[in-house]
């Protein structure tokens, strides 16, 4: 690589303040009222009416737009591949949601065509999704129990499980919270909250996907052992269920076991040999589709149910649900649940959508995408459908295969559709192993993410820390609460990397007015007689005390011990003085005015206060505030202390890079005064160096005139 060519430039111009640097660009002191801000967001024209609406119903914008001659193929294709995947996984996420499998395809069709509607993502795959129906299930299962519907077998003098009102009470309950999670997400969307994602960082969200998903395998280990362990729920369910699940290993239905070790086997080979082919056949291979296939011809003719005791779906009913009130009553039980629902389906969502739309140069707008999914959520939970998101997986289809628009998406609701009406019923002979086995293969993706760990370890060891408490929180607290723990511990993160920041001394890069600090580099040399100080975060509450603590560490400079000495010298002085008042009254001279004078200005001059500064000290302090973007009260009068006990010894304190917005701060904290005005403030470290000592020479000047005179 060539050497890059170095440029030259020299500027001259005087010294500036933030006062005339304000002047010189004539700083603006218009702000918009409260009032003016709301009569300008009611006010309504023809032009800003169109904009609203077709950004509220974005497919009124691009649909008219659309090119069948470019679109329309690679639309069709990725729709028919995403429609033929959502099948198995509608159906198996189902089993995680606690609910019929069907209720999975109902869940991949009116949500699908609602975000087609209202969505402003152009590639991801809208539907049913692992770690959000776990977080169904969770919610099912606390709420309508195998212990609530227990009911007297004759045939068999035992108590059975009413599985037919179980399962209607728990689609009742995955509609409430779905309904209710919707809700939240369209408020969320209507007050313009979709920054609400920033606080779920990537350690976070991969490390929370991860947890949940070590939740999905467990909570499927029943239908591969063919067991029926206790429901547990609340904090450390996850160990519970684990040491049930191990306590009735020894009662494995074995001809279970065996379909799920080769639909596992099976789906394995068949995922490696699709990635093998991935290069040679333009649409992957149906895996998981041709696998329940199969699987449901063999254990209808085999009759796995009756000879082995293999649990299969049962009863599929065909067509399409009536819509239904969600249950009211229910609202209050899973307020908190729905809550958790929203964030975590919108943080996934926008996360992928935002990959796709900076590969493909558009934009994803953060609060129509909360409308978006609200609307499919809170319209899904009429339809008895369960909470949705995106898949990574289905996404990935979706945009390898060719789609380049929501059209694609619609599609694939289409085909479900179809398979719905007219094709389900004849699943009902699938094995539940068989979709058990479909998760596991599907969740390997998420096992690979156990390999951030060394990379973040090498990278940054705190995004490392939050990955690792993220993924143990969501273990043993269950994805609800472990997601409120989760960013809970992110944001103390924050606060304690702003409550030890790294503060530092600043020295001038030779014949330059770049400032460095002088740990960091060996060619930096401090500028004599001025001290510069700077923090890597800002100045508030948390951490102001101990800003001030560490300018005194920096500079050598005892500030207390100081003032202390100076006051302790100061009333000594005064002690002298009266004393001396005393024997000057007791004197009975002619001369009543000249020897007082004398005798006073000899005990003075034992008690020097101006004598020279030490000169250890230095003359001028410059605070560099470039990382502040904001000070509280707290803050200012921290500053402000600086500026008046470092200012009593005859040290200088000026400020250097403040933000418009601390500035504004400064001002209205009270720290500007007669004395200190915007003339201690400068726009750069260079002039507030300058100008330290510039003043240094003006008082030394002063200082050999007087000795003179």
């Amino acid at each position: 690589m060539a050497e890059r060519r170095r440029v030259g430039y020299s500027v001259h111009r005087e010294i500036l303040d933030e006062g005339e640097v304000d002047e010189m660009a004539q700083k603006s002191d218009s702000k918009t009222s409260l009032s003016e801000k709301v009569k300008k967001s009611m006010s309504c024209s023809g032009p800003r009416l169109k904009n609203c609406l077709l950004g509220s119903v974005p497919v009124m914008s691009w649909l008219p737009r659309y090119s069948i001659r470019e679109n329309a193929l690679g639309d069709l294709i990725s729709g028919i591949s995403v429609g033929i995947m959502q099948l198995p996984q509608g159906m198996a996420y189902a089993l995680l949601a606690s609910v019929p499998p069907v209720f999975g395809l109902y869940s991949s069709f009116y949500p699908v065509l609602i975000y087609f509607i209202f969505g402003t993502s152009k590639h991801i795959s809208l539907g049913t999704y692992a770690v959000m129906s776990v977080m169904i299930g969770g919610v099912t299962e606390r709420l309508a129990p195998d212990s609530n519907f227990m009911i007297w077998d004759n045939l068999t003098n035992s108590s059975i499980v009413n599985i037919s009102s179980r399962d209607a009470e728990r689609v009742r309950v995955a509609a409430a919270v779905t309904f209710m999670s919707g809700l939240f997400q369209i408020l969320l969307g209507l007050v313009q909250f979709g920054f609400v994602v920033t606080y779920l960082s990537e350690p976070l969200v991969r490390g929370y996907t991860t947890g949940a998903a070590i939740h999905v395998i467990v909570s499927q280990l029943k239908y591969t052992f063919g067991i029926s362990p206790e429901r547990y729920s609340g904090p450390f369910s996850l160990l519970y269920t684990v040491l049930e699940i191990c306590y009735l290993i020894p009662a494995t239905n074995i001809g279970t076991l065996v379909v799920s070790i080769v639909a596992i086997l099976g789906l394995i080979f068949a995922k490696e040999l699709n990635t093998y082919l991935s290069k040679k056949i333009p649409v992957p291979i149906p895996v998981e589709l041709i696998s329940i296939v199969i699987a449901t011809v063999i254990s209808w003719q085999v009759n796995l149910q009756e000879k082995y005791g293999v649990d299969v779906v049962g009863v599929i009913p065909s067509g399409l649900q009536p819509p239904v009130l969600p249950d009211a009553s229910l609202f209050g039980q899973v307020i908190g649940d729905a809550f958790a629902l929203s964030v975590v389906g919108y943080g996934i969502a926008i996360s992928l959508g935002r990959i796709f739309a900076l590969k493909y140069g558009y934009k994803v707008d953060s609060n129509q995408e909360l409308i978006a999914l609200g609307l499919s959520n809170t319209i899904g939970g009429f339809f008895q459908c369960f909470a949705i998101s995106c898949s990574m997986s289905r996404t990935m289809v979706q945009e390898s295969t060719g789609g380049k628009t929501q059209v694609a998406g619609a599609l694939s609701a289409i085909v479900i559709l179809f398979i719905t009406l007219w094709i389900g019923t004849l699943f009902e002979d699938l094995p539940k192993a068989v979709l058990a086995a479909i998760i596991f293969v599907n969740l390997h993706g998420m096992m690979k993410q156990f390999m951030d760990i060394p990379a973040l370890w090498r990278s940054n060891k705190v995004d490392m820390l939050i990955w690792v408490v993220t993924f143990i929180l969501t273990l043993l607290f269950n994805p609800d609460l472990g997601l409120a723990a989760a960013i809970a511990f992110s944001m103390l993160t924050v606060i304690f990397r702003t409550q030890l920041p790294k503060y530092s001394i600043l020295g001038q890069i030779p014949a330059t007015d770049i400032y460095r600090p002088l740990e960091d580099y060996n060619q930096v040399k401090q500028v004599p007689g001025i001290l510069i100080f700077r923090s890597s975060a800002t100045i508030y509450f948390a951490n102001a005390e101990m800003y001030q603590e560490a300018l005194g560490e920096k500079s050598g400079i005892d500030i207390t011990k100081i003032l202390s000495a100076k006051k302790k010298l100061e009333a000594k002085r005064k002690r002298h003085e009266k004393k001396n008042a005393k024997k000057a009254a007791k004197k009975n001279t002619v001369d009543m005015e000249g020897e007082p004078e004398r005798e006073e200005q000899n005990g003075i001059a034992v008690i020097e206060m101006d004598a020279e500064p030490d000169p250890s000290l230095p003359r001028a302090i410059v605070l560099d505030l470039s990382p502040v973007n904001f000070l509280d009260t707290v803050g200012v009068k921290a500053l402000r202390s600086i500026q008046k006990d470092y200012g009593e010894i005859g040290i200088q304190v000026v400020l250097a890079c403040c933000q418009t917005g601390v500035v504004d701060n400064l001002q209205t904290g009270g720290y500007f005064n007669d004395k200190v005005t915007k003339s201690c403030l400068f726009s750069t470290v260079h002039d507030a160096v300058l100008h330290c000592q510039s003043a240094r020479t003006h008082r030394q000047n002063e200082e050999i005139t007087a000795t003179h005179l």
